[in-house]
């Protein structure tokens, strides 16, 4: 309960601070809406008795002042309902939707995104910063409203004690909501997966690249049937988790009804019998009247603010878990500007997330000084789980990987991150401006306009530039209403970002040039050696190269070939064509491959 309690605290504080005269307005006039029931029911019942007993002025008066409470019923619950609306939607969506998205992205590696139970709760919150804040005035909502229930029945009470004895019944059907909505919450989570699944099975038949495929080789069908079952199966329990919190809610309100009646009945029958004046029976039939609505919104809100916690625990479990990746120790060492030794991989072993087999075992690995490694292999050999691992995008399961001796977890983050340049095979495609999405890959340089003119040379990216129809200045992405670049001018300008900084220490290229025709990936490599050679000149850089073609890796200092997570062999080009191992043999079928395609020429 504590928790929840902290959670609404710092959704007030975050109203306040975000728009603090709404909020503040917003909670005066539900403080007013408490009283607003009981003063028109006094009013009435005053009119009434000074009807019959009084002089007409003074009825006169009380009848103004029963219209003036009866317009304050009215005025207060419209604006109320468009204050909560306008302040929850203007919190979420400027307040606290930035939060969410800065914690997901505080959290420094990538482990999180391989982890179902995360991927899982992200699910459900997507878009849900507004339904939070809006749970949030529900909580101010139900207080109010029970308040109001405390105020109205203790008019009652004042005809007939018996008649307090409501103020517990009217809680049977909030206790009956809560436990329903509590079931619906965890269906929400349990079928997140299938959600998920669905939602991506839909997008695989929408989509024009994927579309293609599906209709070229007839399974669009196949991939419906799919989608309609993870759909299915999603709804299906959500739906007898709705059953059920709908059979909690009649109980409850078969309860609140009966006793309802009975208090009605005592009342009226307490009145027949001339034990009460005919003002203090129409308050009572005013009261009874407004009691069961205001049980009903009581209700209702209780009932929409306990849905909310379907958003409340999928919150909370990711607050624990940004809080549990933050208390990791943090390094505080700076990172070297220059290398001597180099990179060392010290017997790491790393296992994804819900897998049992690792990835990459027992690898012992050093990238000297100043020196290009290739690393090469089969897909799934484990070469791009190594390069993140160098990356720090994971922590190793097991061993250590040192920069000049000095284990990376102990340098700080920001300082280690901004030693290195890399670009991956799986890059971004920020739909941005095209100078921005270059310049993005060095923030301090950002405005320099000479290093994102260098970085976009490096890449051998002016050709994509010049046919752009506003240059560096061409929105691009499609659904943004861009320019749609193909494959091989995305992976260019991922190639331009990583060229963005001038002096990192270590570069990574992991099949930085998969999408390129040949005599692209040969520009591209001759100014990356060009870069290599001259950042291993200034600062002892390590260049580490993942490809698939070996007339791109046959030049590096060093050849690692990765087999099923392990390194097997290494050595030059000339050492391991010399062993005639594994190496040999993937080199010999690619040439022959190769030499096939001239032939047929």
């Amino acid at each position: 309960m504590m928790r929840y309690i902290r959670l609404w605290l710092s959704l007030m504080r975050l109203s306040f601070r975000g728009a603090p005269v709404l909020t503040a307005v917003t909670l005066a006039v539900s403080v007013l809406d408490v009283f607003v029931v009981a003063g028109y029911a006094i009013a009435a019942r005053h009119l009434v008795d000074t009807t019959v007993t009084g002089p007409a002025s003074v009825a006169g008066l009380v009848a103004l002042g029963v219209a003036v409470a009866f317009a304050l019923t009215m005025v207060t619950r419209d604006m109320l309902f468009n204050l909560v609306g306008t302040v929850a939607d203007r919190v979420g969506r400027l307040e606290l939707n930035p939060r969410l998205h800065v914690a997901i992205a505080g959290i420094d590696g990538l482990e999180h995104l391989e982890r179902q139970e995360y991927l899982d709760r992200v699910t459900v919150l997507r878009g849900a910063a507004g339904s939070l804040m809006r749970g949030c005035w529900g909580v101010v909502a139900t207080v109010c409203g029970i308040g109001k229930l405390v105020v109205t029945v203790s008019l009652l009470g004042s005809v007939s004690p018996w008649m307090l004895a409501l103020l517990a019944f009217a809680f049977a059907p909030i206790l009956a909501d809560a436990r329903g909505q509590a079931a619906v919450a965890r269906a929400e989570v349990r079928s997140a997966e299938d959600y998920r699944l669905q939602q991506d099975l839909f997008d695989l038949q929408v989509r024009p690249a994927s579309g293609k495929e599906l209709r070229l080789y007839g399974n669009g069908d196949r991939v419906a049937r799919a989608q309609a079952e993870a759909w299915d199966h999603a709804v299906s329990q959500r739906v007898r988790a709705r059953l059920a919190a709908g059979a909690w809610r009649f109980a409850g309100w078969a309860v609140f009804t009966l006793a309802f009646t009975g208090a009605l009945a005592l009342v009226v029958r307490q009145v027949e019998a001339g034990a009460g004046t005919i003002g203090q029976l129409v308050l009572t039939v005013t009261i009874a009247a407004t009691l069961q609505q205001s049980a009903q919104a009581v209700v209702t809100t209780a009932t929409d603010t306990a849905g909310v916690r379907r958003y409340v625990e999928p919150y909370l479990w990711l607050q624990d878990y940004v809080a549990e990746q933050r208390q990791e120790p943090a390094g505080t060492t700076p990172m070297p500007s220059r290398l001597d030794a180099g990179v060392a991989v010290e017997g790491v072993t790393y296992t994804y997330p819900g897998t049992t087999t690792p990835a990459v075992r027992h690898v012992d690995a050093t990238f000297p000084a100043g020196t290009v490694t290739a690393i090469v292999g089969e897909y799934g050999s484990g070469k791009s789980t190594l390069v993140k691992l160098l990356c720090r995008f994971y922590r190793p399961g097991a061993g250590r990987v040192t920069v000049d001796g000095q284990d990376i977890a102990g340098i700080a983050m920001a300082g280690y991150r901004q030693g290195i340049a890399a670009t991956f095979q799986d890059f971004g495609r920020f739909a941005v401006d095209y100078r921005t999405g270059v310049a993005v890959g060095d923030l301090p340089a950002f405005d320099d306009d000479d290093r994102v003119g260098s970085a976009i040379e490096a890449a051998d990216a002016a050709g994509v530039v010049a046919a752009l129809p506003d240059g560096v200045r061409t929105q691009l992405g499609k659904d943004l209403g861009g320019v749609e670049l193909s494959e091989g001018q995305w992976q260019r300008t991922a190639l331009a970002r990583s060229s963005m900084r001038d002096a990192p220490v270590i570069l990574v290229l992991d099949e930085p040039t998969a999408s390129l025709d040949a005599l692209s990936e040969q520009v591209v490599f001759e100014r990356y050696a060009s870069r290599s050679r001259r950042l291993a000149s200034q600062n002892g850089a390590v260049t580490v190269i993942v490809s698939h073609r070996f007339s791109t890796v046959s030049t590096a200092d060093q050849i690692l070939v990765m087999h099923d997570g392990e390194i097997v062999e290494r050595g030059t080009h000339t050492e391991l064509i010399r062993l005639g191992g594994r190496y040999a043999e993937m080199f010999e079928l690619q040439a022959r491959g190769y030499e096939n395609k001239e032939k047929k020429k």
